[in-house]
């Protein structure tokens, strides 16, 4: 190779190795390695995503948020129902109501959040869930954990999004979905 480039300009030198019975063989190689590398970086992206994430307790500032967030649903079932909600499924009928009534409208995102920790509140009772948060790439989050499994809820935002995106699902059916999603994973209880 050297004596090639000794007696041709760099011009006819790239020709030559243009037209080498082995540059197939070397683009094939290149192209190998090139798949090989773009695989493992997607891999390794993928991956990021499922081990980028944090599950930690409640801070006291989110505690306290999210009694905040109580109070102030409580005082609206309060002013416009004469009850508090929502410690029994009975009670979601509340934030229907509030809904249907137009008392919480769709620009209101606190007020709908404030309704997703009542109805987290009351399937984190039924379902033996706690309170955690959840932090991964897209943002950090309060949610429900199921014990210590890989199932998580996230109730802050179930009514929210939906009402603000149009769906007008019924509060009730929202809470039957994430009842059902979470007892289809629970682990059987011994003996039976």
């Amino acid at each position: 190779m050297i004596s090639i480039l000794k007696h041709f300009g760099a011009a006819q030198t790239r020709l030559l190795l243009a037209q080498s019975p082995r540059t197939p063989m070397i683009r094939s190689c290149t192209a190998i390695v090139f798949t090989l590398l773009s695989g493992l970086f997607l891999a390794q992206g993928a991956l990021a995503q499922l081990v980028d994430k944090r599950v930690t307790a409640l801070n006291p500032l989110d505690r306290q948020y999210m009694d905040v967030q109580r109070q102030s649903l409580n005082e609206l079932t309060l002013r416009y129902y004469g009850a508090r909600c929502c410690r029994s499924q009975s009670e979601l009928d509340y934030l229907q109501r509030l809904l249907d009534d137009g008392h919480v409208r769709l620009d209101q995102t606190r007020e709908l959040q404030a309704m997703g920790v009542a109805l987290g509140d009351l399937l984190a009772s039924e379902l033996e869930m706690q309170w955690v948060v959840y932090e991964d790439i897209k943002g950090r989050s309060r949610a429900l954990r199921l014990g210590e499994t890989e199932n998580y809820l996230f109730p802050v935002t179930m009514i929210a999004r939906r009402f603000e995106g149009g769906d007008r699902t019924p509060v009730e059916e929202i809470y039957q979905q994430a009842y059902e999603a979470i007892e289809s994973v629970r682990p059987p209880l011994p003996f039976q």
